[in-house]
């Protein structure tokens, strides 16, 4: 039995909907003491209330992580699935126990989003996609993973099993590729040639082999200004070209694109600008009916090529409250797109799991 709960903040939402049901016999709070699960998913409310249309079918989460995202959906949404996707086994690890009570309405998949929600969406009647494109807080919170900026490692991979780091890549690029990343994925403008020589400078006499010195180097150059620390668009460029994070968020979006999942509810929420004017753009292509040239004296096309809508023009953004209890949820931005166009039968109305 679902008991109804207070949502009138983000937060109070959250640990609303995770206290709602307990499995017989079992304590919550010694549940979550014991999983040390420590992450408010962030727009957690405003998320699982993109779906409210729909009523059965699966959901993918293409970024589950600690499972927060995941969770509050079971509980929102009790006919429905969910498939959770992470190219970290630690993540599927830890989901795999905390989500253990919703049996065979969760599964998982280890992988890249990009390389597994093709068969995925082909493997089951699928009437949601969500991804978080944010590093996930089982990676920021844990020192040894090299994302934190006072880490003594240099890793940044969101799969420990690959093969190519951040430590590879701070000391192996040259001036011009670290150059390039810097202005392309961190948009440091004309510093970033200071700050990729001065890299370079600096491991000539050793390697740099900690997330701590890289930050020390970037504050030499870029300075302390402003309430961010210095090295937060150092480090996302870093993690962009070891992830490939913009490249595996294009082809989500081709796949979603190709597949065309009918009658499907999308959620993507980005963290910065880059990742939100991929999102961006592509919705805005799949809205449009009319696919001629701009300078066509009149439509051609027939005017019929619009895949649906997106829920809204602008992206929902977290409230002042949620960003009080959660800074992170400060950058992050939500956009829905409805299918209404596609290959595949319409799984939100008819049918059961």
């Amino acid at each position: 039995m679902l008991i109804n709960m207070d949502f009138s903040s983000p937060l109070s939402a959250f640990l609303g909907i995770i206290a709602s049901k307990v499995k017989s016999g079992c304590c919550l709070e010694s549940r979550e003491n014991e999983l040390n699960i420590p992450h408010i998913p962030v727009l957690a409310e405003e998320t699982v209330g993109s779906f409210s249309g729909v009523r059965n079918g699966w959901i993918v989460d293409c970024t589950i992580g600690y499972g927060g995202h995941t969770e509050a959906l079971l509980e929102r949404y009790p006919e429905i699935g969910v498939v959770g996707i992470d190219r970290d086994a630690e993540a599927i690890s830890f989901c795999r126990r905390r989500l253990e009570r919703y049996g065979e309405r969760v599964k998982f998949v280890r992988g890249s989003f990009a390389s597994r929600v093709g068969e995925v969406l082909d493997s089951f009647p699928i009437s949601g996609i969500l991804a978080d494109f944010g590093v996930s807080s089982l990676q920021l919170d844990k020192r040894e993973r090299g994302f934190s900026f006072d880490s003594d490692t240099l890793d940044m991979r969101m799969d420990s099993d690959s093969g190519f780091s951040a430590y590879d890549l701070v000391n192996g690029y040259g001036v011009e590729k670290l150059e390039r990343i810097f202005r392309e994925y961190g948009e440091l403008g004309n510093r970033s040639a200071r700050l990729a020589e001065k890299i370079v400078e600096a491991r000539s006499s050793s390697p740099i082999g900690s997330a701590r010195r890289l930050s020390e180097i970037s504050i030499e150059v870029l300075g302390t200004r402003g309430r961010i620390h210095p090295a937060t668009l150092v480090f996302q460029a870093i993690r962009i070209e070891v992830n490939d994070e913009l490249g595996e968020i294009e082809s989500l979006l081709d796949t979603l694109e190709r597949k065309r999942p009918y009658g499907a509810t999308v959620s993507l929420i980005t963290f910065h600008s880059l990742e939100d004017r991929l999102v961006k753009r592509r919705f805005s292509k799949w809205s449009k009916g009319c696919i001629c040239h701009r300078d066509a004296m009149r439509c051609t096309c027939g005017g019929d090529h619009s895949l649906g809508r997106p829920a809204s023009r602008k992206p929902v953004t977290a409230s002042a409250k949620e960003i009080s209890d959660n800074p992170r949820s400060r950058s992050a931005k939500l956009r829905t797109f409805h299918f209404s166009k596609g290959v595949g039968p319409d799984v939100s109305d008819t049918g059961s799991r």
